[in-house]
């Protein structure tokens, strides 16, 4: 994907960057002085951008993250509300571009990695839980705070969040509007991993990298086979025949196998055609 067809994706604001270097699309909150607050633009630049990189075939993973140094994002720009959700049918536009963005962040079929350095508040904490792993720094933050705002979570929101840590935290989450230190968070399974707060950025590039050296064929079937345990399809439809029956024909598949015999790791960059 070359940069005019990125910049067409991110729109005018210029406050998301997105790059793609060996496999891995970075997507990162550039707005520092905003505390990479997300604006409605941004919400609608994310529901162009995932697609884009979904169907890209240089992309294997993505990694969303704020700019340098965090925080990762402080949530939707609240300084919008009074213009852009000054009355119902605003409001409802607005949301609408809010779950457009989080929706598209959910259905990319390619792994995604949030690594949240600083605090994530509200829309923060909602973009981190829509991506499939998270890591963070030991003096992360987390919330959502809609309690603070008069507001009412979304449903699909709330089903995401129930998801993640469970209908008893999603409780207190959304009832307190208090946050949560990073300790809790990992106890409680909103992040997987928590590491120094200066390493963040170089621990979520690494596992990008450790996944896009995984059979790419096994990690999008594993993330869709997840998907459809949570949302209770467990019939063995053509659909889910028509994975394993893509994974048995295809060359990261012949590569696995033939590593094994020959007790060696796997080059499945390779067997895909990458360098």
């Amino acid at each position: 994907m070359d940069d005019t067809v990125l910049r067409d994706l991110v729109g005018d604001s210029g406050h998301i960057q997105v790059r793609i270097d060996d496999g891995i699309a970075v997507v990162a909150f550039d707005r520092p002085d905003k505390h990479n607050a997300i604006s409605f633009e941004m919400w609608s630049a994310l529901a162009r951008i995932f697609p884009a990189l979904d169907a890209d075939p240089d992309v294997d993973i993505v990694l969303v993250t704020g700019s340098p140094g965090g925080p990762f994002s402080a949530g939707a720009d609240i300084a919008e509300f009074r213009t852009l959700r000054s009355d119902a049918a605003g409001a409802a536009r607005y949301g609408e571009a809010v779950e457009a963005g989080e929706r598209a962040i959910i259905a990319c079929s390619k792994p995604t990695i949030a690594a949240i350095e600083g605090f994530a508040i509200g829309g923060g904490t909602q973009v981190a839980v829509a991506c499939d792993l998270r890591v963070c720094g030991t003096g992360s933050r987390f919330g959502v705070t809609p309690a603070r705002l008069g507001i009412v979570y979304s449903l699909p929101s709330t089903e995401r969040l129930v998801e993640t840590v469970g209908a008893a935290w999603a409780r207190w989450i959304l009832l307190t509007g208090d946050l949560l230190d990073a300790d809790a968070a990992q106890r409680i399974g909103l992040v997987h991993e928590v590491v120094a707060d200066d390493q963040v950025a170089d621990r979520g590039l690494e596992l990008a990298r450790s996944l896009a050296a995984r059979a790419q064929l096994s990690l999008v079937g594993g993330k869709a086979m997840v998907d459809r345990v949570v949302h209770g399809l467990l019939e063995e439809d053509d659909e889910v025949r028509a994975v394993y029956e893509a994974s048995w024909s295809s060359a990261e598949y012949a590569e696995g196998v033939a590593a094994f015999l020959d007790k060696r790791t796997p080059d499945f960059r390779a067997a895909r055609g990458r360098p």
